[in-house]
């Protein structure tokens, strides 16, 4: 830091400290404990009795500044003698096995990580017989940093790490840069959804003055009404084209994916259901104030005009301004309802219920615009023929319910006898939703879905299962109980549940198929598209490996441990199928991070990572989830894995994502900087 820095981050911290201390100007246990936000109040315990240097039993600001300049600005052995102090709870200068075994399972604890004791006795054993190089049945300081030498990563950045308060404030350095949309590489990576866009603007700017100028004897009220309401003709109908699903993955397999970005026609959809709304208040604003101009110079008044059929507007009966007002509810209705805040808070019944009010947009549209039929008609056919298809097909080829897995963090995995969209009458009758299948396209006779709890529909699946299985009134009642319970395990269930299934549809996964070196990125249950993907590129590549030549890295980030048994028993046949290739032979790489766990280079996580290395060096197995592939902790630094992607310099990359909206964004401005292809799935 330079001396300007060092004493804004010394003010900040002054600040902090007299925020927590309150008026004693001192900070005791519990206060530190909150301050430092740490899960295992050994880890407290241990930096609070550093920093109390006088016994006292509370830290003071000076103690306190102490400790941090030791901590943010000491030399590399200050910070390690710091970190062996806290490993060695009893003074004695050394570190016996007993405390290491204690500071290892706070460790485990403080990463949200859960083992078996067995485990966490040959991480301990692990981590001490090869830091006591002597024998001596002890680790002294000096062993202790010959250890941490193995280990150049965990040096970058040694330090606590867990309090916010005691990060020095990070400086706020303002380069100058391109805006991102005005990048090369951002043109480059868009080009296809910039040209539909700006096809899409060019075609309203025309449609807009063309009905402009052919009304030009009405004012220039009635002009601008004109012109929405014929780019509300189109746009109406173009809203009906981005959502024909059938027709839209038949395009999928032709040439036009190369010209037009079909694999984002939801926020394509989302895009001109923005525009609807908008030209529809300036439509219905130009209209009110034409209507006052009308009404000085006639007999009708402005309410009249706007609420009753006495003036004659319209071509059926006058009902256009009544229509006209509906409809404005209607749409704004549902561009309010399909809101991100209702879709992702647990609602999306409401958004569903609401969105099937376009029946009552259409139908008063007709009513509305002497017009609007015409731009309708061919689109309007083609959508009613897909509901009528995809009514008779879901409906002809009702299918059940096998088998039901009830996975950790409420997940629900149907097997489903022979991205779909799924009706099962026993939750809602009505209602169908759309899933990624997770079972490969070779899988003929069953699919698989795995389904997060996210909202009612979900949660009333979820919990639809988890309730024991009801007795039916049967003579054979107490015998087909039996054969049950020996079936039914506690998560683990066979049944025979009627549901429909609409689909498939084409996703954009299908890109993978021109893919040199794919880089699958799942987020969670956003897994499950590339678990289907992963299990037919393994079934396919041998027979077309002389053909097709495919890298594939497989990157999945959880939150925590257990969601990791998900796909878990997938993951092992595939490491274990291609365990016996050479490095160079294998088509698939996999990158697990769990979010949870504390980085290498936190001072709470330390022991634990240079632990789980060593076992899972010495045992080929990663102790977290069982794979090979060593789960990292943290987040990944997406900078260095494209980069290091890039240097590998397989062929043309592509990268595939599902999970949270938010790191999409991060991850597709990295792919823009790389010049890699990015492509978002829906999960």
């Amino acid at each position: 830091m330079s001396v300007d820095e060092d004493a804004r981050w010394l003010e900040w911290v002054t600040k902090q400290f007299e925020s927590i201390a309150g008026d004693d100007k001192e900070i005791d246990i519990d206060e530190f404990k909150t301050a430092l936000k740490v899960k295992e109040s050994f880890f407290a315990e241990r930096f609070f009795a550093l920093f109390d240097s006088d016994g006292s039993g509370s830290i003071s600001l000076d103690e306190l500044l102490k400790a941090l300049d030791l901590l943010i600005h000491g030399s590399e052995t200050d910070k390690l003698k710091f970190l062996f102090q806290v490993y060695d709870v009893d003074g004695s200068g050394s570190i016996d096995p007993d405390e290491l075994r204690t500071v290892l399972k706070s460790c485990l604890r403080e990463s949200a990580i859960s083992l078996p004791e067995e485990k966490l006795d040959d991480l301990t054993l692990a981590l001490f017989e090869s830091a006591d190089r002597d024998n001596s049945g002890s680790i002294t300081f000096e062993e202790l940093k010959a250890e941490l030498e193995n280990f150049p990563e965990v040096m970058e950045n040694l330090t606590i790490s867990a309090a916010n308060w005691l990060k020095p404030p990070a400086v706020d350095q303002k380069k100058r840069r391109a805006p991102r949309y005005l990048t090369r590489a951002y043109w480059q990576n868009n080009s296809r959804k910039l040209f539909f866009l700006c096809v899409y603007a060019v075609l309203t700017v025309l449609l807009f003055t063309g009905a402009m100028l052919q009304h030009h004897h009405g004012g220039s009220w009635f002009m601008v009404a004109k012109g929405c309401g014929q780019c509300l003709n189109f746009n109406c109908t173009f809203i009906l084209v981005l959502m024909l699903r059938r027709f839209l993955t038949w395009l999928r397999a032709t040439w036009v994916v190369r010209v037009f970005p079909l694999d984002q026609n939801i926020l394509l959809h989302q895009i001109v259901g923005y525009a609807i709304l908008c030209f529809t208040l300036v439509h219905t604003t130009a209209h009110i104030f034409n209507f006052v101009q009308l009404s000085e110079h006639s007999g009708f008044r402005l309410w009249e005009y706007l609420l009753t059929t006495r003036p004659g507007v319209g071509w059926v009966k006058g009902t256009a301004s009544l229509t006209g007002v509906v409809l404005q509810l209607f749409i704004f209705l549902m561009v309010l309802c399909s809101s991100t805040f209702v879709r992702r808070s647990g609602h999306f019944e409401v958004f569903y219920w609401s969105h099937l009010s376009y029946v009552w947009v259409w139908s008063l549209l007709v009513v509305h615009c002497a017009n609007f039929w015409k731009w309708f008609l061919v689109p309007g056919l083609i959508f009613l023929l897909e509901k009528i298809v995809g009514i008779a097909v879901a409906r002809m080829g009702g299918l059940h319910i096998v088998e039901v897995n009830l996975l950790p963090s409420k997940v629900t995995h149907l097997v489903i006898k022979h991205y779909v969209y799924v009706n099962i009458p026993e939750i809602a009758k009505y209602e169908w939703h759309p899933f990624t299948i997770s079972s490969p396209p070779e899988q003929s006779d069953s699919l698989w879905l795995h389904i997060r709890s996210m909202g009612q529909w979900t949660n009333r699946l979820y919990e639809y299962f988890r309730q024991p299985e009801r007795e039916e009134l049967s003579p054979k009642r107490l015998a087909a109980s039996l054969r049950n319970r020996r079936e039914l395990t506690r998560n683990h269930r066979f049944c025979n549940i009627k549901c429909y299934v609409d689909g498939p549809y084409g996703t954009p996964t299908r890109q993978i198929f021109t893919s040199e070196h794919a880089v699958l990125i799942g987020a969670g249950i956003g897994i499950t598209p590339f678990a289907s993907i992963l299990l037919w590129i393994w079934d396919s590549v041998w027979i077309q490996i002389c053909f097709w030549t495919l890298q594939v890295d497989f990157i999945w980030i959880n939150r925590d441990q257990k969601s990791f048994e998900w796909f878990v028993s997938l993951l092992t046949k595939l490491e274990m199928d291609q365990a016996d290739e050479e490095p160079e032979g294998r088509f698939l790489e996999m990158h697990m991070y769990m979010t949870s766990a504390l980085s290498k280079n936190d001072m709470k996580a330390i022991g634990l990572q240079m632990a789980l290395d060593l076992l899972a060096k010495k045992e080929k197995r990663d102790s977290i989830t069982g794979l090979r592939t060593r789960t990292q902790p943290g987040r990944p630094e997406w900078g260095k894995v494209f980069q290091k992607v890039s240097e590998e310099n397989k062929g043309k990359v592509h990268v595939f994502y599902c999970g949270a909206p938010a790191l999409a964004k991060t991850i597709k401005a990295q792919c823009e900087r790389f010049g890699f292809n990015f492509y978002k799935e829906h999960f």
